[in-house]
């Protein structure tokens, strides 16, 4: 139990400065809505994308990879210096490859005359790579404040320079005041990405001290083994990106020209309601995975199955919070050409949280060095994205992209548990789980039909009391396992 105190203060830490600064984050989303119509937030939408899967591949494993060797026994400072210098190198052999082929690079995706944003892209996505292996020695650490601070700065900055240059930049230079030519009198897409690439480099800038890493050398001998261990964690990464990103890059493709961006435009601002669950799987990975590698010579396993269940009850319950409250979400977009999108998120919320359930159930893998089993499933499940993708999206558009990433979630977390539970036993509490899935969808459709037949404010009013009602029916089903549990312990 004492694991999981500190496992859950981190998580808050960690989670209480992510969901902050986001949630600041995603004030940008009423502002680009106001400013901008779906076909260009579209482009924003289709860039981001990209995005997360080049950053996969900058990072090639190795935060994952660091954590692994740095708990071995032995371990010294070099493994972080490695790891570090080997994604710094290979970062900047990226950026010279690339640069001067913004061009080609822009007509291969469909963007022609957006070169300018590419260029912006590729420094993203270097900034961040370079942010990477400090970031996780800082989770290594234990130094979940600092790890917080930064983060929430970056978003701050990213915030600070999207108002500056996209809500205040347009009057100042329609009044006169453009030092240097800095604005445009009418918003334009660029400034979003501007203001990410200052916001990136102000977070490097920030991570001097642990980037003095470089220092302790580079160990060649430790660096194949890393390659060795991390080279599954890139099928792994990469894959995880088809199956996370590829709907909004293949939606470009596969619908008529003249309805994809502003499909893609609605889909992108509904997908982004689904945030809190991401926030708070996004914050339990922070301190989950160096945690669980700390417990990874402890004969008792337990600790991951408990850790699991409480997880996937706070998913639902959030699940939850969102959908029986969607009415008041969606005031977050302004334009309500996005509304037609909003029968997604419920989908796309349980999507997250069979994705959540998949990252924590895929540590067998990682703690055993069978990697290679990870990168199947997960490339299993990529294969699976890109058939159903090219099967609904045509007929379904959105709405099939979004039901095939709750499929495929859903599968690769039956695949990853079937595969752990023959190789490395973990006790979870699958009957638990189900049961749980049930109260909460028979829940949601409770809410629904409420919403649908009743006036605002006694839907509202219900629909709060079932919300009560989950949170209590979880106290009097775990407080006695808690009162167990410190019982064993106690015995033991």
């Amino acid at each position: 139990m004492s694991g999981l105190k500190k496992l859950a203060s981190e998580t808050a830490i960690y989670g209480v400065s992510t969901i902050l600064a986001r949630l600041i984050n995603y004030l940008l989303v009423p502002l680009y809505t106001l400013l901008f119509d779906p076909a260009a937030y579209g482009v924003v939408t289709y860039f981001y994308a990209g995005l997360a899967f080049f950053n996969i591949l900058l990072t090639y494993g190795m935060e994952t990879t660091y954590f692994r060797f740095s708990s071995l026994p032995g371990a010294s400072r070099r493994t972080y210096s490695t790891a570090l210098n080997s994604v710094l190198i290979s970062s900047l052999l990226f950026i010279f490859l690339t640069w001067f082929q913004s061009g080609s690079i822009a007509e291969i995706i469909r963007q022609n005359g957006n070169e300018d944003l590419v260029r912006y892209c590729l420094l993203i996505l270097v900034f961040d790579a370079a942010a990477a292996l400090p970031f996780a020695y800082l989770r290594k650490q234990g130094k979940a404040k600092r790890f917080a601070l930064l983060r929430s700065l970056n978003i701050l900055f990213n915030v600070g320079f999207n108002l500056l240059f996209i809500y205040y930049g347009p009057d100042w230079a329609s009044e006169g005041f453009n030092p240097f030519g800095l604005f445009s009198e009418q918003p334009e897409v660029k400034y979003i990405f501007i203001s990410n690439v200052l916001a990136s480099g102000i977070t490097l800038l920030l991570l001097l001290p642990e980037l003095r890493g470089l220092e302790s050398g580079f160990d060649y001998t430790t660096w194949k083994k890393m390659l060795v261990y991390a080279f599954p964690l890139v099928f792994v990464g990469l894959a995880g990106m088809v199956n996370e990103t590829f709907d909004r890059v293949i939606l470009k493709f596969l619908l008529p020209a003249d309805q994809a961006d502003f499909d893609l435009g609605v889909y992108g601002a509904c997908y982004k309601l689904s945030i809190l669950m991401s926030l708070f799987i996004q914050a339990f990975r922070f301190a989950a995975e160096p945690f669980f590698f700390s417990q990874a010579d402890k004969a008792d396993r337990s600790i991951y199955a408990l850790s699991t269940h409480y997880f996937s009850i706070f998913c639902f319950g959030i699940f939850l919070m969102v959908t029986l409250y969607l009415d008041v979400f969606k005031l977050l977009i302004r334009d309500e050409e996005y509304y037609s999108g909003l029968h997604v998120v419920p989908v796309l919320l349980l999507a997250n949280l069979f994705l959540g359930l998949y990252y924590n159930l895929s540590i067998w893998y990682k703690l055993s060095d069978n990697n290679r089993i990870g990168a199947y499933i997960s490339v299993g499940g990529a294969l699976l994205t890109i058939l159903l993708l090219f099967l609904s999206i045509p007929s379904l558009g959105y709405t099939g992209a979004a039901w095939t990433t709750l499929v495929v979630y859903a599968s690769m977390a039956v695949a990853v548990y079937l595969t752990g539970q023959r190789r490395f036993p973990i006790p979870y509490r699958v009957r638990a789980f189900f049961l749980y899935l049930c109260l909460t969808l028979f829940l949601y459709l409770l809410g629904e039909a409420i919403g649908r037949n009743l006036g605002p404010g006694l839907a509202y009013t219900l629909k709060s009391l079932i919300l009560i009602g989950f949170g209590l029916v979880v106290w009097l089903v775990e407080k006695p396992n808690k009162i167990l549990t410190s019982q064993q312990k106690t015995r033991s």
